[in-house]
């Protein structure tokens, strides 16, 4: 007697339309996360890195920051933190937030039409002076508004409440602490922006921030906004990348805690206080995340270049040197070549690599893409960073101060060396996320 064949029971409609519904939304904000880091990318290369060259070039030439105006400066910076690490920051936001029951793109894209109009104009303000009284404040509210916008959306996105049975609610995890820290000094960040572009407008002579006022906001901005950033994410994925033992919370808390007394310094007034704690905080920072201690096994580094655990501690280095120079500064700087170091090292040396390390591994899977470009553009675009940034660091106070003439000369070679990283980082995961084929496909109807 042959064997009846048994059918294969017909999937259930409404599950169908369901795994639909979440793979769409998920394609949906992935290509919502692509706009965001090709925004982010365009500002890093064009309106930031290469017009800091540009000023770098202008500098060496005239040995000294006197033919160059201070709002072509806060330009570059601006758009540097805010168009290039402030876009990736808000991307990635809104996309780790649930999007079920609710458009996974309608709040993102006016967020981001807002952001991208806001830094757009305030570099036009900075750079061409062109209406600025109206510019300044009016790019300073779309910005204001695209970060309320966008923690209005964050605060949906809440811990799941306890379980019947008695079970605890969850509590935060200490990289997310760390990371609303971070939420915390960028709001601030913003909003003091706006204040004093609203103030400029009406009383001030140029489009630039006066001297003694851009210090304090670049104590708030670096320390306040980039550095927790940072530090929160490293927290939550450095371990399981590097195969080190978890943080030790206790001297992340310790570490924070200290990076906070020193940004209040640094807003109130007293700059050498301020540099100490924030040197302290740099420096309790690294055996807090474990970043030098024996690996328990073999880093992740599938689809990127295998000396990314190299540059991830590298980048941690640079910090300390950031902080040990800021104090340096406080006490010596003349003419702004110590402090410009130092604000270098804390921003390239420690922000950018992080990026440019971090970013190849998570960016493409975060965008439905399978792997980055090309691991050798990878390591060439660190390995170009690092040299000029380097070099940068070095040669600038030596410049500035005094110290060495021949200084001047190595300073635009580093802007080179810089520019080109820059340039190949953008194009590596630029290129991917333009042609990569999407990871999220659409299931098959089923008949």
């Amino acid at each position: 007697m042959s064997a009846i064949p048994q059918s294969v029971a017909a999937p259930d409609p409404a599950f169908v339309r369901e795994t639909q519904a979440i793979v769409d939304r998920e394609r949906q904000k992935s290509l919502m996360l692509r706009v965001w880091i090709l925004s982010g990318l365009f500002f890093m290369a064009l309106p930031g890195t290469l017009l800091g060259f540009s000023n770098l070039m202008a500098i060496s030439t005239h040995h000294g920051l006197g033919a160059l105006s201070p709002a072509w400066i806060q330009g570059h910076g601006h758009a540097q933190v805010f168009g290039w690490i402030g876009s990736f920051i808000l991307g990635i936001g809104f996309y780790s937030q649930p999007a079920k029951g609710r458009s996974p793109v309608r709040l993102p894209l006016m967020c981001f039409v807002l952001w991208t109009l806001g830094v757009g104009l305030r570099w036009m303000a900075n750079i061409y002076g062109w209406h600025w009284r109206v510019l300044l404040p009016l790019s300073a509210s779309m910005e204001l508004i695209a970060v309320l916008l966008f923690l209005s959306a964050a605060r949906r996105h809440k811990l799941p409440g306890p379980v019947h049975g008695g079970a605890p609610k969850p509590k935060i995890e200490l990289w997310m602490t760390t990371v609303l820290v971070g939420t915390a000094g960028l709001a601030a960040t913003i909003v003091f922006n706006f204040v004093e572009c609203v103030r400029l407008a009406l009383e001030g002579v140029s489009p630039s921030f006066p001297h003694d006022l851009d210090q304090r906001f670049l104590v708030l901005l670096a320390w306040g906004f980039l550095v927790p950033f940072v530090w929160g994410f490293s927290a939550r994925w450095l371990h399981g990348f590097l195969a080190i033992p978890r943080p030790n919370a206790r001297l992340l808390r310790l570490a924070l805690g200290i990076d906070l007394a020193g940004i209040l310094c640094g807003v109130a007034g007293p700059t050498v206080p301020a540099t100490v704690l924030l040197a302290l905080g740099a420096l309790a920072i690294v055996p807090a995340l474990g970043l030098f201690r024996r690996p328990q096994g073999a880093a992740k580094v599938q689809g990127i270049h295998r000396s990314f655990p190299f540059f991830v501690r590298i980048s941690y280095v640079w910090l300390v040197i950031a902080g040990a120079m800021s104090v340096w500064a406080a006490l010596a700087d003349v003419h702004g070549g110590i402090w410009g170091a130092s604000r270098h090292a804390l921003t390239v040396g420690f922000a950018a690599t992080m990026v440019f390390a971090i970013g190849p591994r998570i960016l493409p899977h975060f965008a439905g893409i399978q792997a980055l470009f090309s691991k050798r553009l990878m390591f060439l675009s660190l390995l170009l960073l690092q040299t000029g940034c380097t070099l940068r660091v070095g040669s600038e106070p030596l410049a500035y101060e005094g110290i060495l003439a021949y200084a001047w000369k190595t300073l635009p070679v580093s802007g080179v060396l810089e520019l080109a990283g820059v340039l190949i980082f953008a194009l590596n995961l630029g290129a991917r996320l333009l042609w990569g084929k999407s990871a999220f496909a659409r299931p098959a109807n089923i008949s």
